[in-house]
């Protein structure tokens, strides 16, 4: 499996539109995408503007259609300007 974590640090008055958005790409991806197992948006208990995103895909090809697909494009030209900061990091599970 290949787990993709993604912090975002989000414009304090664009939150709520960010996690609208971000809940359609989690929602479109599990349901859409055959190699895409788990999408959790999570968010920050003590900064709301924090959020993490944990995905789990088949493998990295998986993953590669993940970014090719329309609503990760769509997602993405909406939040672009919601974000301050983006930092991502890929894992292959161990067990």
């Amino acid at each position: 499996m290949y787990v993709v974590t993604v912090h975002f640090q989000v414009k304090p008055e664009h939150v709520a539109d960010f996690q609208a958005a971000m809940l359609i790409n989690a929602r479109s991806s599990v349901e859409k995408e055959p190699g895409c197992r788990r999408f959790d948006v999570t968010v920050d208990e003590k900064d709301p503007a924090h959020f993490f995103l944990f995905e789990v895909y088949d493998d990295e090809a998986a993953f590669q259609k993940h970014m090719t697909m329309d609503h990760f494009a769509t997602v993405n030209r909406v939040i672009e300007p919601f974000i301050l900061d983006k930092r991502f990091a890929m894992f292959h599970m161990v067990s």
